[in-house]
């Protein structure tokens, strides 16, 4: 089936799944989206526009989905009163494959995709990683889980939308490893701002500590992009505290259905925690440093 007459659906055009589904449409896919009434362009005038996550199912191959959390998976795959959801749409089909991009509970993927592959279709949970910039230059990586033959159906969508694009085990795994990802992340944003705070209270300057650690083993992506943000005091959301808020609770959650101890990341989580509470949940992740500095009494930088 050749780039034109593959029909792609795709469910959530939100600050990642915009530009994600953008680059279907840039890679001139067929695309069938619903948005509950907003659409933004280019979808607008370039996509069919559905009435419901069932509807977008009847007309599409493969169906994209890009939500915010297990809850709003769960509606979008199996209804709410008065709109049906994916499930409706696959009933008296066979072929068809749902690509959850949503990060979710793992435990609860493993039960979307046993009931959605009972329909007849395939499933794969790809939740991604890089945040609104990655999104947006098809450079996410990319974690999935699911059927080997699935998945390579679906690789040449997902390589429209990012660059590491790799299939870690079978469904739910996808999801365990985004759960790793925002660890490592989460626990990289505390050290870097502990660091900063440290320095800048003892009276260096941030961004030149910031500037000579970048040579040396410190160094990090997060070190890089998000040690900026917290010296430049830009905080517009790139992947808000909110949903990392979120993430961390699966890992906990998860962590005590294991039977494994996470101290840091649980150290992590209180930090954004405490963020949300000062008001800072729709601020970008990098936006942690405000928990410590406000325990310091002191900003790396002044606002």
């Amino acid at each position: 089936m050749t780039t034109q007459q593959q029909k792609i659906g795709f469910i959530g055009l939100g600050i990642m799944g915009a530009p994600m589904a953008g680059h279907l449409l840039d890679a001139g896919y067929q695309l069938f989206v619903n948005t509950h009434g907003n659409t933004p362009e280019p979808f607008v005038s370039k996509a069919t526009i559905c009435a419901s996550a069932a509807e977008v199912t009847r007309q599409a191959d493969i169906v994209f989905i890009m939500v915010p959390d297990t809850p709003d998976v769960e509606k979008v795959l199996f209804g709410v009163p008065g709109s049906e959801g994916v499930a409706a749409g696959l009933k008296g089909s066979s072929g068809k494959i749902v690509v959850d991009c949503s990060s979710i509970d793992p435990i609860a993927t493993k039960d979307f995709a046993r009931r959605i592959t009972a329909l007849g279709a395939g499933y794969i949970d790809a939740p991604v990683s890089g945040g609104e910039v990655g999104a947006k230059a098809a450079s996410l990586t990319i974690m999935c889980g699911g059927d080997e033959g699935t998945f390579e159906r679906v690789k040449p969508l997902l390589d429209k939308m990012g660059k590491n694009v790799t299939l870690v085990g079978g469904a739910g795994d996808g999801q365990v490893c985004k759960v790793a990802n925002q660890i490592i992340v989460a626990l990289n944003i505390a050290a870097v701002s502990e660091a900063l705070v440290f320095a800048s209270k003892a009276g260096a300057d941030p961004a030149k500590v910031r500037q000579a650690l970048m040579g040396g083993f410190a160094s990090s992506r997060i070190l890089e992009v998000h040690g900026e943000r917290m010296i430049k005091r830009t905080f517009a959301p790139g992947f808000r505290i909110a949903l990392h808020q979120k993430d961390l609770n699966l890992a906990m959650q998860s962590a005590r259905s294991l039977g494994v101890s996470l101290p840091q990341t649980a150290g992590a989580a209180q930090l954004m925690n405490a963020c949300a509470a000062l008001g800072y949940g729709q601020l970008d992740h990098s936006a942690l440093v405000r928990a410590l500095e406000a325990l310091a009494q002191h900003t790396v930088t002044p606002d």
